[in-house]
């Protein structure tokens, strides 16, 4: 997790079921894998721009009611698949952490400039072959 933040363990809920993948024999008795539900929206863990950048983040991960749902099924066992959901989450939370630089404006070079109107240039000669004059 990032230095600053510390998500209580009350928030997060788990639920086990069967995974897909290795296993063996118990790939169709045991429930390996894990779903890591932690509500974003109504996290008082989370400061709201950290729970902004951390919802615009998840993408289909998160349900309409804003709720990120990370799905664990890598491992055969049952303590690391819960493992892996639980660092996943603390890499996406300490991702959404870290403001984005704001972007500074510059101005294109002269150079770039050249470049461009040269290849306008190129464009417009081509463009001006293609047309037929008038047939005689």
């Amino acid at each position: 997790m990032h230095p600053h933040i510390a998500i209580d363990e009350a928030e997060l809920e788990e639920s086990f079921v069967r995974a897909s993948g290795p296993g063996g024999q118990n790939v169709n008795k045991l429930s390996t894998a894990v779903q890591l539900r932690f509500d974003v929206r109504r996290s008082a863990s989370l400061p709201d721009a950290v729970a902004v950048r951390l919802m615009r983040m998840a993408g289909r991960r998160l349900t309409a009611e804003g709720v990120l749902v990370i799905a664990a099924q890598r491992f055969r066992t049952q303590e690391r698949n819960r493992a892996d959901a639980r660092e996943r989450l603390a890499a996406m939370v300490a991702e959404a952490a870290v403001p984005p630089t704001p972007r500074r404006a510059t101005r294109p070079t002269l150079a770039s400039k050249k470049r461009r109107l040269e290849s306008k240039a190129r464009r417009g000669a081509v463009k001006s072959l293609r047309r037929s004059g008038p047939e005689e």
